[in-house]
């Protein structure tokens, strides 16, 4: 787990600010990597590459980056290959290693396979390989997107970075791109590959990047398949299911330090704590956070309740309204630009905690899009109940719905009214397309304080349903199966985007074994009346792992993510803070916002509403980058 950066000259001459560029690009992600730094510049100076290290794997100065293998080729790299043991072993007899790191394993696969090295590779990365032979620059992301890839091209050369804050030197301008503010505003992420800076792109999940003769090309070498087996047992997917998360925790806990693990009291944590502390006695160390100033916002009994099932000591971040006052900046700061909701501030204080205690922590990102976790598909499943029993239809899909299988769990909708109330507001019934999208837009509530004829919403709508309908991965099945997919391919980015730069910004790296590729494509298999049957939200997991689980979680109907008491403080505590943030001249003075109807609005927003927390990213991040890009600007001039 690193930070990586560098250029290259798309023409025959060289990059003359290439030093400049490197030394800014390495200073704007060094929190990355705080055990190393490194620096490769071609002899013709057309490329570049910097490396900031965080050792996990082979601690020794062998494994420093960025790494030059005998053939030239040169490689800086941010990541882990959990199978590369396995691939060490297979490459060996064509390659003399100098190292047991996982870095010089890549080197090696792509001497051996060329481009497709990628299809060998299990795990999160993203890199660059300078292949001076064929004078050709290869980069590439991992499936999900679990580690960050961006770039920019200005007159005539290319720059990458794994924080986008990186490239803002190398840009003519910092400017916000409409196409993707609009997509934020809908969604609270971007669905593609603009970012919120104009100018800059990511390097989408499952895609590698490759220059030609100065010819940029992006192409795709993964995805995920919805091709349902219906030949099978639920017992078969059950077994199945317990050995492919066995073998994923085995190679995830794969490291040379200690690793710890993030319990938030919910399934998905919960799991993956209970199983690496059996692995190995060292990985007992579990991180929580909590809010203890009003009720319904402290879940640290749970945590707590895990951690006395496999004997593992909880470490608890007591979160505060000040230290939302004193981190929100750096919070902002270290996004990058806005993405999902509140909970990366809590996220970023349990880093911090964590950072304090190891170097490694597991996370139980992936859960909820894999085997159905998200309230709003219990909403979807209602609809269909209810549909079914008028029309006496009871298959959708690869499911069976009725009536009576969702009694049971309309005790966990009771929180959920607004989200019912907004999706069965028009169109009962209607396109499941224009159905699914009124539930993730979270933008609803937005009227006087967005200018949106100044936005294309249509357009966002159009982009959307084109991922929700793709028949080349949901093909003729069910309506949870489209769902489940668009978040897999646009909500897990943003979220995994909280995950690296929250732990990042600390130093630390963190795992997500449930993101395994050859579990993903398994899951991607299974019935929907597996994963979500009768409308029981994960109920392939709380099967197979009855037996391990306290009970207490496996009951569990209350569980909302992370939640953060921005209302009460919004109204109370941080009013003035709020204020002050909106009541500034350029603030007032922005595109596509009125500053005045935000904060009348702000007290009007219901508990549940994200119009808050994301008005409010939005404004700071124009305070921190925007308002000082000539601060960015000067750290690259000659």
């Amino acid at each position: 787990m690193c930070g990586i950066a560098g250029f290259l000259s798309l023409g025959s001459d060289p990059f003359p600010k290439g030093e400049a560029a490197l030394r800014a690009m390495s200073s704007l992600i060094s929190h990355r990597g705080p055990d190393g730094a490194g620096e490769w510049t071609s002899r013709d100076k057309r490329v570049g590459f910097v490396h900031r290290r965080l050792a996990i794997i082979d601690l020794s100065t062998s494994g420093a980056q960025p790494m030059i293998a005998p053939n030239g080729t040169v490689i800086t790299y941010n990541g882990e290959i959990y199978n590369y043991i396995e691939l060490r072993n297979e490459l060996s007899s064509g390659w003399a290693f100098r190292s047991t790191s996982d870095t010089e394993v890549i080197l090696a696969a792509y001497d051996k396979w060329g481009d497709d090295c990628v299809s060998h590779l299990r795990g999160m990365f993203a890199f660059a390989i300078w292949d001076e032979r064929r004078q050709r620059l290869f980069a590439a992301r991992d499936r999900f997107g679990i580690k960050p890839f961006y770039y920019t091209e200005q007159d005539g050369t290319l720059f990458f970075a794994s924080e986008a804050k990186a490239l803002l030197p190398l840009l003519p301008e910092i400017r916000t791109d409409s196409t993707a503010l609009a997509e934020y505003l809908t969604f609270q992420y971007t669905i593609g590959a603009k970012t919120l800076f104009a100018h800059v792109n990511a390097l989408l999940p499952g895609h590698v990047f490759t220059v030609d003769n100065g010819n940029v090309h992006v192409q795709r070498y993964w995805d995920v398949q919805y091709v349902v087996d219906f030949d099978h047992s639920p017992r078969y997917f059950e077994e199945r299911f317990r050995e492919l998360i066995a073998d994923s925790m085995n190679v995830h806990l794969r490291a040379d330090v200690p690793i710890g693990g993030y319990v938030s009291g919910g399934l998905d944590s919960s799991l993956v704590a209970l199983l690496a502390s059996s692995h190995d006695h060292r990985n007992r160390l579990a991180f929580h956070g909590r809010f203890t100033e009003y009720p319904g916002y402290d879940e640290s009994h749970y945590a707590q309740e895990v951690a006395n099932r496999a004997d593992m000591t909880v470490h608890i971040a007591d979160i505060t309204a000040e230290d939302f006052r004193r981190s929100l900046h750096d919070v902002i700061y270290h996004l990058d630009f806005p993405v999902a909701g509140p909970g990366s501030f809590p996220q970023f204080m349990v880093s911090a905690l964590a950072a304090k205690h190891v170097k490694v922590v597991l996370g139980g990102q992936g859960g909820d899009e894999l085997l159905g976790g998200y309230a709003r598909y219990l909403v979807a499943y209602f609809e269909q109940c209810i549909k079914a029993a008028m029309d006496g239809t009871y298959r959708e899909g690869n499911y069976v719905v009725t009536i009576e299988s969702i009694v049971p769990n309309l005790g966990l909708l009771r929180e959920y009214k607004p989200m019912i109330k907004e999706f069965w507001r028009e169109g009962l019934f209607d396109d499941l397309d224009k159905r699914y999208f009124r539930l993730v837009d979270r933008s609803t509530d937005m009227v006087g304080e967005v200018d949106w004829k100044s936005l294309d919403k249509p357009r966002v709508f159009e982009a959307f349903r084109e991922i929700f309908n793709n028949k080349d991965n949901v093909r003729k099945e069910a309506y949870f199966d489209k769902m489940t997919h668009f978040d897999f391919k646009c909500l897990l980015p943003a979220l995994l985007q909280v995950e690296d730069r929250m732990s990042m910004a600390h130093g630390l790296e963190s795992r997500v074994p449930l993101l395994d590729h050859p579990l993903v494509e398994f899951l991607a298999t299974v019935p929907a009346d597996v994963k979500f049957k009768g409308g029981q939200m994960k109920q392939l997991m709380k099967t197979v792992y009855r037996d391990i689980l306290p009970e207490g979680i496996l009951r569990r109907r209350d569980k909302m993510g992370f939640p953060v008491p921005l209302k009460e403080w919004f109204e109370g505590t941080l009013q003035e803070f709020v204020t002050d943030i909106f009541d500034q001249q350029r603030a007032r003075q922005r595109d596509h916002f009125n500053s005045g109807v935000v904060l009348a609005n702000f007290q009007s927003a219901s508990r549940f509403s994200r119009k808050t927390w994301g008005l409010l990213s939005l404004e700071l991040w124009h305070q921190r980058f925007h308002d000082r890009a000539a601060e960015f600007r000067a750290m690259v001039r000659s």
